[in-house]
């Protein structure tokens, strides 16, 4: 049977520092710009496990800021809403998980209507499957519960068997992705799970349709997946482990599921609260760390995935609404698919769109997005889930062209992920052609696949004027993680902030004030801002 392994005992950070976690991830911004956006009406659940697997597994609702209530406590030996109780005891562990998560007043969903509090050898043996060397299916529904925080692991993985106690067999990782893969599918619940406290990414946080967390600076499991080199972790959030960084990312989708459900993505709620399209929102919000890279066959990063979670940026994507494709063809297999006439072009350069395309034996089918593009960051995420049964996945990808002169610009085609992610820092003002292309031939899965597509094309423009005796330096807020550096001498590497005053917001502007000087000064947008 496989057991839930706690990845840290350890109590987190202090309130100071998670509070500073809220300015890092644009929740502060988030707060500033819009208004009651906590979580309210998600339920959500956080399935804990410990190194003595299973003794202490509760979270204290004090210690979280919640009166007695808001949790219900399950494990194989019943369940209740009172706290303390005889099921189990209080974990430091899931304390501070919960203080990441919902707590109040430095988490992130602070206003949950529910935490379904379970013990996770019995949550996973009872919802998801049991079984020792093969699983069974289990498929038992989580009551009402949409956002899952998985701050454990089921171990290392090896190639070679048999396998030593604590770490798991290829197979073994195969077999628990896909057991989340279609209760994920079946039921529509957003796992969220860490990625390991170093060492490769590993089981649960490598199942396809979940999102595998890494832990900024701090100790954090590396990616490719083991089993066939897909991209993991999926995002990364500023934590010392991974126990920590994972609960900010599932505070971040209740938040956005709650932001979808009262319409702030447009009318069509249910493509807004859809899994697939709020892991897309958060994945193509992340800010790229300096050292980020990734390439047309492997769309994320080794460490840090998209990036860094910042759900202000996913939610300003989520408010640009949904924009449908504005043209659909039918390809010849493997023929090029270069741009075509453009119709319908986007009215938002910032929004999402969730939509099903459909290819067949003979064809391949491309859903084209046009856009006017001033000059500036583009960044563009295309998920979609592995089918309830299926040990593969249809094969889609993600292409932006120039219209003028049909140039590829950018492409994003993996043949073992079902995540393709665009970044690029500086695209030039013009017309372009976003395409999805979902390729068909004799092996796909099926015919139709639903996606999620998020995208941003956005100015980054710092602009200098003059007040007095003063400079003032102003930049959107949006996209958050930018933030003026200076320096008194181009030629040098010697960028600071130094010398600078925090911005101030004013509407939607980033204003910072500089007194001016006889020296020369040049000034810069960096982005991350950490």
């Amino acid at each position: 049977m496989y057991q839930a392994i706690a990845l840290l005992l350890a109590a987190g950070l202090p309130p100071a520092a998670r509070a500073q976690n809220l300015d890092q991830i644009g929740v502060t911004l988030l707060h500033a710009m819009t208004t009651n956006l906590n979580g309210a009406g998600i339920r959500v659940a956080q399935p804990e496990a410990d190194y003595d697997l299973g003794t202490n597994w509760e979270v204290n609702p004090g210690t979280a800021g919640h009166l007695p209530g808001l949790l219900n406590y399950i494990s194989g030996a019943g369940s209740t809403t009172v706290f303390p109780n005889s099921l189990s005891s209080e974990s430091g562990h899931a304390d501070s998980v919960a203080q990441y998560f919902y707590g109040i007043p430095n988490g992130i969903a602070t206003n949950v209507v529910h935490v379904d509090n379970y013990d996770a050898n019995f949550f996973i043996t009872n919802y998801i499957f049991t079984g020792t060397t093969d699983y069974v299916f289990v498929l038992a529904p989580i009551p009402a519960a949409t956002v899952v925080n998985q701050s454990f692991t089921f171990g290392s993985e090896t190639t070679n068997l048999p396998t030593p106690v604590n770490y798991l067999a290829v197979s073994d990782q195969q077999e628990i992705d896909l057991a989340y893969d279609d209760y994920t599918v079946e039921y529509g619940v957003l796992f969220i799970s860490a990625a390991n406290n170093g060492g490769a990414v590993s089981p649960p946080g490598t199942a396809y349709n979940s999102i595998g967390v890494a832990a900024y600076r701090g100790s954090s499991g590396i990616g490719p997946t083991l089993d066939n080199g897909r991209c993991k972790p999926d995002i990364t959030a500023p934590a010392g482990v991974t126990s920590f960084s994972t609960p900010q990312v599932s505070g971040a989708a209740a938040v956005l599921m709650q932001a979808a459900l009262r319409g702030d993505g447009g009318s069509d709620t249910n493509a807004a609260f859809d899994i697939r399209t709020i892991k897309a929102l958060l994945l193509n919000g992340a800010v790229k760390p300096a050292d980020w890279t990734n390439s047309y066959s492997s769309p994320l990063d080794a460490r840090y995935g998209s990036g860094i979670l910042n759900v202000f940026n996913a939610y300003e994507q989520l408010a640009g609404g949904k924009q449908n494709a504005g043209a659909t063809n039918l390809i010849s297999i493997g023929a090029p698919h270069a741009p075509i006439p453009i119709t319908n072009t986007i009215p938002t350069n910032s929004g999402w769109n969730n939509e099903t395309i459909s290819s067949g034996a003979t064809n391949d089918t491309a859903n084209h997005y046009f856009f006017n593009v001033s000059s500036g960051m583009a960044t563009a995420t295309l998920v979609w889930n592995r089918q309830f049964g299926q040990t593969n996945i249809n094969d889609l990808d993600l292409f932006l062209f120039d219209t003028a002169n049909s140039q590829l610009i950018a492409c994003s085609t993996s043949r073992v992920d079902n995540v393709e992610h665009l970044f690029l820092p500086h695209l030039a003002a013009g017309r372009y052609d976003l395409q999805v292309l979902k390729n068909g031939g004799t092996n796909i899965v099926s015919n139709d696949e639903t996606y999620a597509l998020a995208f941003g094309f956005v100015p980054i423009q710092l602009t200098l004027a003059r007040a007095g005796t003063n400079s003032v330096l102003s930049w959107p807020v949006y996209p958050a993680g930018f933030g003026a550096e200076a320096t008194t001498n181009l030629a040098t590497t010697n960028w600071s902030t130094n010398a600078l005053l925090a911005a101030t917001l004013t509407g939607s502007t980033n204003i910072l004030r500089v007194p001016m000087t006889n020296a020369l000064q040049f000034f810069r947008l960096h982005q991350p801002n950490f």
